[in-house]
C-alpha cells in the first residue's frame, strides 16, 4: 500500500494511493497515518479494504508529510562508506546517531526555507523507515517486523551550524522545514529488499546524487537494533538512514543552496519530492 496525507498543513487527512495513480480517501475511522494506525493489525485492517470503492479525491490537494505526529525523528550520520570519504570523516565503528526535530517536518513539495544568515545549507537524499511495531532490545533478526513502510526523506542540512559552531550536530539539522517526507508511506510488504534501492538527488535539474541503499555501512536491521538499545521504538517513530555520496559539502569546491533553486529526489518505488528553496 502507498499511505499518504493530503490537505492544508495542520489539517491534512489520510488517503491511499490506488493503481491508477489516484488519492483515495480513507474511512473516517481510520483517523491519520501515525501511532496505532501504523501497527500491524491496523495496516492488514487497511489491507482489506477495497480501495477503488473509497472517495476518490478530486483536484490536485497539497501532499503533507507521509507520517502524522512523530514522536521522535532519528537520523543516522556517515552511514555510506563513499559519503563518509567525500566528507573526510574516518569509517564510524557504531552508527553516528543524531535528531531532527518534529518542527523540521514538512510535506514532500513543500518550500524548503533557507534559514537566516545560513551560507552552508545542503541536500541529502536518505531512505526513512517508519516504525509500526514499537519495542525496546530488538534483535537483528526480528528488526524488520517493526517496520512499517518506508519513505522519502531530504536530510536538509546547515553545514556552518552542523560542523563549526560547536556542540552537536542537532542545531543544523532540525531547522524548520528541514524535513520533507514522503510523497507516500509505501508497507514493507512492497519493498522486498529495502537494501537494493536506487536513489537520487538533483539541483536545478544537475544531479548530484545518484547512489543506492546497498552501500549502508550498517543495515536497516543493525540500526533498528542498535536504537532500540538507546530508547524505546514506538510507532510512527521516523528513522532516517544516511545518504549516499554527491552532498554540496563534497563537492570541490563546495556547493550549497540558495534562494531559488529547485530540488528534486527519489527512491526507487518510493516516489519522488520537488521543493523549491525560498529565504526564512
Amino acid at each position: 500500500m502507498k499511505l499518504l496525507r493530503y490537505g492544508q498543513p495542520g489539517a491534512e487527512q489520510p488517503g491511499i494511493l490506488d493503481n491508477e495513480g489516484h488519492i483515495r480517501a480513507l474511512p473516517a475511522d481510520f483517523t491519520d497515518i501515525s501511532g496505532e494506525g501504523l501497527l500491524p493489525a491496523s495496516l492488514d485492517k487497511l489491507r482489506q479494504l477495497d480501495v477503488n470503492a473509497l472517495p476518490r479525491v478530486e483536484g490536485n490537494p497539497r501532499i503533507g508529510p507521509c507520517v502524522g505526529q512523530v514522536g521522535k525523528f532519528v537520523c543516522i550520520g556517515l552511514n555510506y562508506a563513499d559519503h563518509a570519504a567525500e566528507t573526510g570523516a574516518e569509517i564510524p565503528q557504531e552508527p553516528v546517531v543524531f535528531n531532527k526535530w518534529t518542527s523540521a517536518i514538512c510535506g514532500p513539495n513543500d518550500n524548503v526555507e533557507i534559514p537566516r544568515g545560513s551560507q552552508k545549507t545542503d541536500w541529502e537524499v536518505e531512505l526513512g523507515v517508519v516504525i509500526g511495531q514499537g519495542g525496546r532490545y530488538i534483535s537483528e533478526a526480528q528488526a524488520m517486523e517493526h517496520v512499517a513502510g518506508y519513505c522519502v526523506i531530504n536530510d536538509v542540512s546547515e553545514r556552518e551550524y552542523q560542523i563549526e559552531r560547536g556542540g552537536t550536530w542537532d542545531k543544523g539539522k532540525g531547522c524548520d522545514t528541514f524535513g520533507p517526507l514522503g510523497p507516500w508511506l509505501v508497507t514493507a510488504d512492497e519493498i522486498p529488499d529495502p537494501q537494493n534501492l536506487s536513489m537520487w538527488l538533483e539541483v536545478d535539474g544537475r544531479r548530484y546524487q545518484n547512489g543506492s541503499t546497498r552501500t549502508m555501512i550498517f543495515t536497516i536491521p543493525q540500526i533498528i537494533s542498535y536504537l532500540s538499545r538507546f530508547m524505546s521504538l514506538q510507532p510512527g517513530d521516523v528513522i532516517s538512514t544516511g545518504t549516499p555520496p554527491g552532498v554540496g559539502l563534497g563537492q570541490k569546491p563546495p556547493v550549497y543552496l540558495r534562494a531559488g533553486q529547485v530540488m528534486r529526489l527519489g527512491i526507487e518505488g518510493l516516489g519522488e519530492q520537488r521543493q523549491l528553496t525560498v529565504q526564512a
